[in-house]
């Protein structure tokens, strides 16, 4: 078993916010993140597969696959995108970090399937001191 990892970046604006609760509820909660205004990231998320080396390419996949997979599923809705009102995977769900990387795991993990991989990780920067991991569990 082997493992490796495609990073990819994209930048993406979002408020942590709750309807059905109070503005001064949600800015107890969420802070500066329910900002009315919204806010932006510049994203780094790095998406880590495993399985077998074919032992004919000495690939576990391709990484213009693994690219390209995670580009026109991920990347591509996301980029310069609002995560609350343009992204059709994030549509009524709370937009946090947590959430987005198990989100962007179930937009992968069937295509990776596909090709003969494995997803393993996927670990999402929100921020340089902030990120996190989700295995899919």
């Amino acid at each position: 078993m082997i493992y490796i990892t495609r990073k990819e970046h994209f930048n993406a604006a979002h408020k942590l916010y709750r309807e059905d609760w109070s503005n001064e509820k949600n800015e107890a909660v969420f802070g500066r993140c329910a900002n009315t205004n919204w806010h932006g990231h510049n994203y780094d998320l790095f998406v880590t597969i495993k399985g077998e080396v074919n032992e004919e390419t000495g690939f576990v996949i391709d990484l213009k696959e693994l690219k390209d997979i995670i580009l026109e599923s991920v990347v591509d809705k996301l980029d310069h995108k609002n995560l609350n009102l343009d992204v059709d995977f994030m549509r009524g769900k709370m937009a946090s970090t947590e959430v987005l990387a198990m989100e962007i795991w179930k937009q992968l993990a069937g295509k990776i399937t596909e090709r003969g991989a494995t997803l393993h990780c996927i670990k999402l920067y929100e921020t340089a001191n902030n990120y996190v991991e989700y295995f899919g569990e």
